[in-house]
Formats: C-alpha cells, structure tokens, sequence
C-alpha cells in the first residue's frame, strides 16, 4: 500500500505539468502554415523612347502568387516625371496578360509582370523590377486570379474605378492593376487596394481600412492626366483562394498607413507599412497616389495631373525592396511621385496584406 500511495502523487504531477505545457504553448495546436518566398530577376531598363513601355516577370518556381510588385528607378530631373507604372499584374507564363473577358481568368498562376511606361520624357536611368509574392499553404493550395475592367478615364484629372471580387466561400490573397494602352502617356493606375464589395466601403470605392479582416475585392483607379482617349482601359484583379477549400479558419488581416505628400513638383516619397506579430505573414500589399481619406470617402484622384506611382513592392521597415529568395519579408512600400509644378492635397497610401490559414 505505501508504494502506491507513492505513485499516485507522481502519475498525478505528470498530467498537472501535460495540461499546463499545452496550456503554455497554444501554437501548437494552431500552426501557420503560410510560407512566402519573394522571387524577382532585377532591373530591366527602360522604356527608352516616349510614349511606350517595357513588361518584365518574376516567376514562382515553387509555390504560387498571391499577388506581386514593381519598383522603378527613375533618375533625377523633371524628365522623372515620364516614368510611371502601368501595370502590376499577374500573367499564366510571364508575357500573356488578362485583358479579355471579364470572371475568374487564370488558375494556379506563378507569374507577375511589373510593366513600366514612359510619357514624354524618358531618360537612361528608367528601369522595372518586378517582384512575385510566392505562396504555400497546406490548405490554400490552389489559387484563382478574377479580372474585371472599365472603359477610361479619358478626359484630364478624372479617376476609373474598377472593382474584381472574389467568388463565395475563397479568401481574397492579393490583386493588381493595369492599363492600356500605353501611347496614351498621361495614362496610368494611380492606386491598386483591398476593399469589400459592400455598401460600407461603396462597393469597392472605399479602401479597406488598418485592421480589418478578411477583404474579398480588389480595386485598381486609372487617372488620366493630359486627357486623351484611345480605347483607354484600366482592370483590377484580386488574386483568390481555390474553389472547394474550407476557409473558415483562415484570416487575412489588412494593414495600412497614410501619410501627407508628396506635394511640391517632381517630388517623390516612399512609406511603409508592416505585419504585426500576431496578424500573420505578409502575402501582398497595394499602394496609392490619392486625394486622402481613402478608407472613409470614395476615391479621389491627387492634386496634380501629373501624379504618378514609381513602387509598391514587399519591402524592410525602412522602404529598400527586399532581394531576391527572401522567406522573412513582413512589411510593403508605396513608391509616390509628383509632376510639375505642385501637387497640394495628396497623399501616399499603402496596404499590407497578412493571411494566417489555421491550420
């Protein structure tokens, strides 16, 4: 009897010191297992002539988008104020782009194209560097790429909002924006963002705000500076999760920051924004050049025509674009750019997207 009466305070112990163990480390029954590899090849010069542009790709040997950059170099002087994004997009093979019909276009896609253009001024120093968002998950492990479009903007400082939405029961990962054509040189997308397609945020007009959880669209805004028109066109794409997936554990948190400027003439900023430690790991983010408030009002354009973005794209606290195979990467900056000779009233605005699949 007396070495049982031993035992028993010893098999008990041993179940107290369990329970709390798995009480002190609750992770492990909840792991992330969101992994994202940043792939991109560098700089491509260009575009060399005015009027035009040049399309570069990164490519996700391993893994899929869940969304994507480009930075731009673009040199000093007011010929700065000809480089501009077109596009940050995704593509099925690093050339092919999704300009046609509207709907779910593209499955399991590994490529993103960062398509740089010019307007009237170029000068060597302009260059592209595209940036893949390479995703894996032990649950999202298929993806689906939704593209919708608008006809415009084609008059001078007037804005085209457009609006892609994820199908039911996916979780939106990121998104993108382009538009065409490019001899329109004043024509460029001025902002690409989370939102939801609710009265709340205007269905799509309204950016999604820091904290909210779980966006299902994604937004792109033309802005057509000098005015022109030739078939002008801008597309939004939201880079979803894979039909026939249980996404009820999953969380995709958005993070976001906006800040006053750049307003004098030829003039850029760039501003960050991070995943916190508990929001999960960062998949993609967006950025804007925009008359202010945009998770409140609907969007409005900057103060100037001739504003443009040079950059969003995964990033350290500080704004450098991480290099190529980085697995740590946890925070996203926008590139903003002013034309001449004063932009009063504008803001930089940028997202960071941070997904948990909980699994």
């Amino acid at each position: 009897m007396r070495k049982m009466l031993l035992r028993r305070p010893v098999a008990g112990r041993a179940l107290i010191l369990g329970a709390l163990l798995a009480l002190a480390v609750p992770g492990s029954a909840y792991a992330n297992t969101v992994g994202v590899t940043v792939k991109t090849p560098g700089a491509t010069s260009g575009p060399g002539s005015a009027f035009s542009e040049i399309s570069t790709n990164a490519h996700c040997s391993s893994g899929l988008i869940s969304g994507g950059g480009i930075n731009q170099a673009i040199g000093t002087g007011t010929s700065s104020n000809g480089n501009k994004i077109n596009g940050t997009s995704p593509s099925p093979d690093g050339s092919t782009e999704y300009t046609g019909s509207t709907g779910v276009v593209g499955t399991d896609v590994a490529y993103w194209l960062g398509i740089g253009g010019s307007g009237g001024a170029v000068n060597a120093s302009f260059s592209s560097t595209p940036y893949a968002m390479c995703f894996t998950s032990n649950l999202i492990n298929h993806t689906q790429v939704v593209m919708n479009k608008v006809a415009g903007p084609t008059t001078a400082s007037t804005v085209g909002l457009v609006t892609a939405t994820c199908p039911a029961n996916t979780r939106l990962l990121g998104g993108g924006a382009r538009i065409t054509p490019a001899s329109i040189g004043s024509l460029k997308p001025i902002a690409s963002f989370p939102t939801f397609n609710d009265s709340a945020h205007g269905y799509g007009q309204k950016a999604a705000a820091d904290g909210e959880s779980n966006p299902d669209s994604w937004s792109a805004v033309g802005w057509n500076g000098g005015g022109g028109d030739s078939g002008n066109t801008t597309y939004a794409y939201a880079i979803c999760s894979g039909n026939n997936i249980d996404i009820s554990g999953t969380t995709v948190k958005v993070r976001f920051s906006e800040v006053s400027g750049p307003t004098a003439g030829t003039a850029g900023l760039t501003t960050s924004v991070g995943c916190g430690q508990n929001d999960g790991k960062l998949v993609s983010g967006g950025a804007a050049i925009s008359g202010g408030s945009v998770t409140t009002t609907n969007f409005t354009g900057p103060g100037s025509q001739g504003d443009h973005l040079n950059g969003s794209y995964p990033s350290d606290s500080g704004g450098t674009p991480v290099s190529d195979g980085t697995t740590t990467a946890s925070y996203w900056s926008a590139f903003s750019h002013t034309g001449a000779p004063s932009s009063p009233n504008t803001y930089t605005d940028v997202w960071a997207l941070c997904a948990n699949d909980g699994v």
